[in-house]
């Protein structure tokens, strides 16, 4: 194949896909397309700002699991008031530059494979606060029983990603990674 038979390729499967990336994401879009390295998980948190205010009290969730408006609900300055029972308040200077880390590398906007398909999963004008209600994940943990997780006081809930996926921090969410506490490696698969 040569490169304008590729070229022609890459634009008839974008159109057969019905591909609406702005502008700016379509070179993004060609180069994801292209590079077959590039999807297994999410992309992960390279925002230490965000890794030190919200990783403080919780594991720092990759912004692919969510889409953009999610993001803007849970960092409002009256969402972080009560944060799901706490207080996460912040000063407005970092609260903007969390947010605005959050809403650039939203699942909406990312071409990981995951985050793809968290936005698959949802319907039009749904936006979840919790990761853990979204279709796709409630869906890829629907097989596990409830003793291994809720029941599990070394998991505790769905929330906890990396009691589990041990290479949750790099964005990596295969089976493959998986351990359970408390369970051998193969018990649920």
């Amino acid at each position: 194949m040569n490169k304008s038979q590729i070229v022609a390729f890459v634009l008839l499967f974008s159109v057969m896909l019905n591909v609406h990336a702005e502008a700016s994401y379509e070179p993004f879009f060609v180069k994801w397309l292209l590079d077959f390295s590039r999807t297994k998980g999410v992309e992960p948190v390279n925002n230490e700002l965000y890794k030190e205010e919200c990783g403080a009290c919780h594991f720092p969730y990759q912004p692919g699991w969510l889409p953009e408006q999610s993001w803007k609900k849970l960092v409002s300055a009256q969402q972080l008031e009560d944060h799901f029972g706490d207080s996460a308040e912040l000063d407005e200077e970092d609260r903007l530059k969390i947010e605005h880390y959050l809403v650039s590398h939203s699942a909406d906007k990312s071409w990981y494979k995951r985050s793809r398909k968290i936005m698959a999963s949802l319907e039009d004008g749904v936006f979840p606060l919790r990761i853990t209600q979204t279709p796709y994940i409630r869906d890829k943990h629907s097989e596990i029983p409830k003793k291994q997780i809720v029941d599990n006081e070394k998991v505790m809930s769905l929330s906890y990603c990396n009691n589990c996926h041990q290479q949750a921090d790099e964005g990596v969410f295969d089976d493959d990674t998986v351990v359970i506490p408390g369970y051998s490696h193969s018990f649920w698969f």
